[in-house]
């Protein structure tokens, strides 16, 4: 049975929505192969879990007594509250006790406890979190680096592109996606030191299927179905296009593409690159993206995703 580590106190909408999040997941998933271990105060929990009518056979809480505010410096939050439900629930990721850990809470702190108290996948230079972009026709992207690594190296690029072929061959489900590198032009040679410099590493990476540099119009179409970048451009990136989301909803616009810009469909952004699934949801996330953060975690132990990842950078 896969146990799923949950901080139900991390977001803007915590306990309550994450417990939202859990019974809409319970509801629909009834095969009963998932333990859901919720980090938290267990009195607050136990009170939203009767209010809502949540079934707790799959359940199961560990009391914590300390939150790591969204404003806290990630490093010193983790020292200073180790009962915390971040800190303990990487405690319990760490030693085998979940094996997955989903949160809401401090992204920084989030980043920190994934780096600090779990192993790196063997040959990788550095973790990168990725993001789901929707595209039209009705695909889905994968972007990365999305702001874990502001400054990169080539050779970090080619790495991240190799990582987001796997995850998307495996999880979004495409049998050879393309990969682009994000640039200011598509001509071979375009671009600063970086672009310039990972351009000829990607093109012999036979690893992945290449397809050459990519512009921001070329975003949201069906170019490429992996898109590499620095985690600076990236972020950009990413806030822009959950901004579309919110526009067309301020602006009384009904569209099935634009709706598919609504982060919550998506759950979190799962960190590739180190050795067990940890999942990081935006701040504002509600009962839907609680629930597909669990779906991801959840297809990411099914698939062995990480075990494919490692595979996949030993032999590149």
């Amino acid at each position: 049975m896969m146990n799923i580590g949950i901080d139900t106190m991390g977001g803007d909408f915590a306990p309550l929505e994450a417990l939202r999040g859990i019974k809409k997941y319970l509801s629909e998933n009834k095969s009963g192969a998932v333990q859901l271990t919720l980090f938290g105060d267990e009195a607050a929990l136990n009170e939203i879990i009767a209010a809502e009518a949540i079934p707790t056979g799959n359940i199961r809480i560990v009391p914590t007594t300390q939150v790591i505010d969204m404003q806290e410096h990630p490093t010193k939050a983790l020292k200073e509250k180790p009962h915390s439900s971040i800190s303990t629930g990487f405690q319990y990721l760490a030693q085998g006790k979940t094996d997955a850990f989903i949160s809401a809470g401090n992204t920084g702190a989030m980043l920190v406890g994934a780096l600090f108290n779990l192993k790196t996948i063997e040959g990788i230079l550095r973790p990168v979190i990725s993001s789901i972009i929707p595209k039209q026709g009705g695909r889905t992207g994968l972007i990365l680096d999305v702001g874990l690594n502001a400054d990169c190296k080539p050779e970090q690029l080619n790495q991240f592109a190799t990582l987001g072929s796997v995850y998307a061959r495996h999880i979004l489900e495409i049998e050879n996606p393309k990969v682009g590198l994000v640039n200011v032009g598509e001509e071979e040679g375009k671009g600063n030191l970086l672009t310039q410099g990972a351009y000829p590493l990607l093109k012999a990476n036979n690893a992945i299927n290449f397809i050459g540099n990519i512009e921001g119009r070329d975003t949201f179409n069906e170019k490429a179905d992996v898109m590499v970048c620095d985690g600076f451009t990236g972020n950009i990136i990413l806030k822009l296009a959950e901004s579309i989301y919110d526009i067309s909803k301020t602006e009384g616009l009904t569209n099935a593409y634009l709706d598919r810009f609504n982060f919550e469909i998506y759950g979190g952004t799962p960190v590739l690159g180190i050795e067990k699934p940890v999942i990081i949801g935006h701040g504002i996330s509600k009962a839907t993206a609680f629930c597909n953060m669990i779906y991801v975690a959840e297809k990411m132990l099914q698939t062995g995703v990480l075990q494919k990842l490692k595979e996949a950078v030993q032999q590149s």
